[in-house]
């Protein structure tokens, strides 16, 4: 394994910030943050290096892109992580056996985490900064596209981790290639957990190939269900937000749903859609419904339902009913964000009950599927799978535990 020292090195480092206090982790966190804006034109001029070699119509080239206010935004989300209370020593279960036992379940770091990512170099900063809180070391490898962002960053965060005595190696960036992904899947002993952040493509790799643990997070196949009793001018609000706020993102919208007695609605749903050129995939019945009153209009095919487009496009499905529009997420979604509008609160709350997804609303667009916006910092990822954390994993997520037994000589029969 080429990798190997490296492995080793941080899984050593990751023994020392357990010296650490979490004063200490806020100082430094809030160090980093200083340093980001401070030293931001080294950072854009890296990141124009990585959106230099992608074309501008490219969905993923906004993931990619940086900007002045982002690094003002991912500064103040680090700042807000330093300050939220420190997920390790809560005891989560405490209690005395019948024979004297004390047992006490605390809560404590996995070790180190590796991070697989494409061209989101905002990762690379949210990931170090739940880590670093969380008292976790973290191997991070990034894709090619933003290979030239995430070395300047991670450079910034070693300068600063220096200046305050903890080794860099806390935090190690891989060689964006195919062949450090296969080794740091393959990294037993050295990595604790891994978690993909990325397209459906490459989560299905990494759960397929890995031999360390893995949580799945990111793919998103995201619909939203305009009821019978929806109210039109919150739908329209609610729809265009959730397409067009950032489609490259995973908690963008990607199919509509709407009730088959509220298509006489649908031109108005939409309109404000096509102000950002959405191709809209109608089924025969929307098609029908939309054709000469929305402008970029084509025919659905059985690939627009369950597909996450990344793009300035989004599917429609009418359904009949409630119970038709929960069948269809069951069958396309991705267990990630869905959303129902309605004034009809039992079915709301039926929808809810019934829609299996880590993130289920009501009258709200999936767009609040963030860490930030859930009051959790920055978030690592977005895990759409059921066994261990479910939704926007934080901090609290990404620690384990361990028992504490204080005994008084006892023995057992």
């Amino acid at each position: 394994m080429q990798l190997k020292e490296t492995f080793e090195r941080v899984k050593r480092a990751s023994k020392s910030l357990a010296l650490l206090t979490d004063t200490q982790r806020n100082d430094i966190l809030n160090a980093v943050a200083d340093a980001i804006i401070a030293q931001q034109e080294r950072i854009l001029k890296a990141n124009a290096q990585d959106l230099a070699k992608m074309d501008q119509s490219n969905p993923l080239y906004d993931r990619l892109q940086l900007t002045e206010s982002r690094l003002e935004g991912i500064a103040s989300d680090m700042r807000n992580v330093a300050t939220l209370p420190t997920p390790l020593g809560h005891i989560t279960k405490e209690k005395t056996l019948p024979n004297g036992l004390r047992l006490c379940r605390i809560s404590v770091p996995f070790g180190v985490i590796g991070m697989i990512y494409e061209a989101r170099p905002n990762v690379t900063f949210d990931v170090f900064s739940l880590c670093f809180k969380s008292g976790n070391a973290c191997v991070l490898k990034g894709g090619k596209d933003a290979d030239s962002s995430n070395r300047e960053e991670v450079a910034l965060i070693h300068e600063v981790l220096e200046q305050y005595g903890v080794s860099e190696d806390v935090v190690a960036l891989l060689p964006a290639t195919h062949e450090a992904t296969g080794e740091m899947l393959n990294a037993v002993g050295y990595i604790d957990l891994c978690i993909p952040r990325g397209g459906r493509k490459l989560i299905d790799f990494v759960r397929d190939t890995a031999r360390v643990p893995v949580i799945e997070t990111g793919a998103g196949v995201v619909n939203t269900y305009f009821d019978k009793d929806g109210d039109l001018e919150m739908g329209k609000a609610i729809i265009n937000n959730a397409k067009t706020r950032r489609v490259s993102v995973c908690n963008a919208l990607d199919c509509l749903l709407v009730h088959l007695d509220r298509l006489d609605s649908l031109d108005q749903l939409v309109k404000p859609l096509a102000e950002k050129n959405v191709i809209i995939y109608a089924d025969e019945q929307a098609y029908a419904v939309l054709d000469g009153q929305y402008p970029y209009l084509e025919h659905a095919t059985e690939d627009s339902f369950g597909t996450e487009f990344m793009d300035y496009k989004l599917a429609i499905k009418t359904v009949a009913s409630l119970e038709e529009a929960i069948a269809h997420i069951d069958e396309n979604g991705s267990g990630h964000s869905e959303a129902i509008i309605t004034m009809n609160e039992a079915a709301a709350r039926k929808f809810q009950a019934h829609v299996d997804a880590a993130c289920v609303y009501w009258n709200a667009p999936t767009s609040f599927t963030d860490g930030a916006q859930f009051g959790l910092g920055a978030e690592i990822g977005i895990s759409t799978q059921k066994l261990g954390p479910r939704g926007p994993m934080a901090l609290e997520e990404i620690c384990t535990y361990k028992w504490l037994i204080e005994g008084e000589g006892q023995i057992r029969k």
